[in-house]
């Protein structure tokens, strides 16, 4: 299997925290894995937190989470994590969500991204659809909508995220990164 949940991540009060700290950051509209702006594919606004300021703590939490869910499930060599941490919100207005994808893709950093971590930021009572799901080839696997639990899974797994049709959902992704899969 190449999923893990992780149930209370971060608590409601850390969930607001990173919440506040994407605000302080510029939003741009999320583009696809190599930078191409698809709104037929994806309707989000991002911003990146630096793992070496304010957010740091935030890291250091998602570092030790993918560290303990490769030692259980995955096993992949990973040595790094090269990308900043990515706050995206999915909106009503916008009918925010992301087609299926993979995280691994064209670029020298998509084609070496191992484990892909999502965090839900919202409480699920504050938005409708959104849901995160995970093609399982066979079945389909939608993560958990409780307020601080994060969904691991290898970054070469077809996910998307369904429509938002009320409110808005804010999640937190980070990506390691290791030699390329052979």
């Amino acid at each position: 299997m190449f999923t893990h949940s992780l149930d209370a991540l971060f608590s409601k009060k850390d969930c607001d925290e990173i919440i506040r700290l994407s605000h302080a950051e510029n939003r741009d509209s999320g583009g696809l894995v190599g930078g191409t702006q698809q709104r037929d594919i994806r309707r989000a606004k991002v911003s990146w937190l630096d793992d070496d300021g304010p957010a740091s703590w935030v890291m250091e939490r998602v570092m030790a989470a993918v560290a303990r869910a490769n030692r259980e499930v995955f096993d992949f060599d990973i040595t790094d994590f090269r990308e900043k941490l990515q706050v995206a919100v999915y909106d009503e207005s916008e009918q925010g969500h992301y087609d299926w994808h993979s995280d691994i893709g064209e670029g020298q950093i998509a084609q070496c991204r191992k484990v892909t971590i999502v965090t839900q930021l919202t409480d699920a009572e504050a938005y409708e659809g959104g849901a995160l799901e995970i093609s399982l080839g066979h079945t389909v696997m939608t993560a958990s909508r409780d307020q601080g639990s994060a969904t691991v899974f290898a970054s070469f797994m077809l996910h998307r995220v369904v429509p938002v049709s009320k409110g808005a959902r804010f999640s937190l992704t980070c990506w390691s990164h290791g030699p390329r899969f052979r």
